[in-house]
């Protein structure tokens, strides 16, 4: 059964916090004139009030917890503000740069982020920014990040995309999946090798109608990925599953036996099989 749990400009990264029963999320960029604003905000699951954590988080977009239960954000920065993944502490406000830049160049956009269980921290970099009227030409390709906190190592692990997306570990972390919002509109698997680079990459599924944007695994393996269709789900062989139908979907989180998905408009509740 799927529910409309709040009305809301609920549009990316959202974030499940089990110790509080809370979900993070990015609301809907406004432009008045100058450059994207967007927040980062909060909803209480048990009273479904929402609250604002960053007023201004510089055009921020997926995020993810790291191991110290952090909020991990893409931020898509604007002609004055670089890009970068950032680091937020949601009980005390502290705010510090993860990374912002490749072998000396400025990032593009950073667009979505997950963590491995190594604690390496692994990201898309698409060009949207620019296509979008709010940041600089790039001078680096749209790609696929990998960064080690623990060295300050970075390594390019994929550049095979047009505007790579959405991305998730499978289960055991062998695989990586990765969604491409260009042309065409499909996921794209990858064999992870020693566990820091990618190699075997192989069409997933096509995802229609519309493109692959939030792209998540569960324990058993089958990799959910929104559209505009909603939440479609395949089986570790790409073969479709199930269709949760919720239009225009855009991200989503897990949050027990429950998907908590944002549309733009609304955050939604689908409760699993």
């Amino acid at each position: 059964m799927t529910t409309r749990v709040v009305a809301t400009d609920a549009h990316e990264g959202p974030v499940f916090v089990e110790e509080e029963n809370s979900l993070y999320f990015t609301s809907v960029p406004h432009r008045n004139g100058g450059p994207p604003v967007v927040a980062i905000k909060r909803m209480s699951l048990d009273s479904g009030c929402i609250s604002t954590v960053r007023s201004e988080a510089n055009v921020a977009n997926g995020m993810t917890r790291d191991p110290a239960g952090c909020l991990l954000v893409c931020e898509q920065g604007t002609m004055s503000r670089p890009a970068r993944i950032s680091r937020f502490d949601c009980i005390d406000g502290r705010l510090e740069t993860v990374v912002d830049s490749f072998e000396g160049k400025p990032l593009n956009s950073p667009n979505d982020i997950v963590v491995k269980s190594d604690g390496t921290i692994w990201f898309t970099d698409p060009s949207y920014g620019w296509l979008q009227g709010f940041r600089p030409k790039p001078v680096l390709p749209d790609v696929v990040y990998r960064f080690d906190p623990s060295t300050g190592e970075m390594d390019c692990v994929a550049s095979s995309f047009e505007h790579p997306n959405g991305l998730a570990f499978s289960p055991d972390e062998a695989t990586l999946y990765v969604g491409d919002s260009g042309e065409p509109h499909q996921v794209q698997a990858f064999d992870v090798v020693e566990g820091r680079g990618l190699d075997n990459e192989r069409v997933f599924v096509d995802v229609y109608p519309g493109y692959p944007d939030g792209l998540k695994t569960d324990a058993a393996g089958r990799v959910y990925v929104s559209s505009s269709a909603g939440v479609q789900i395949f089986d570790p062989d790409g073969m479709p599953m199930d269709l949760i139908p919720v239009r225009d979907s855009v991200n989503f989180a897990f949050a027990g036996s429950a998907l908590f998905i944002t549309n733009d408009t609304a955050i939604w509740k689908a409760d699993l099989k």
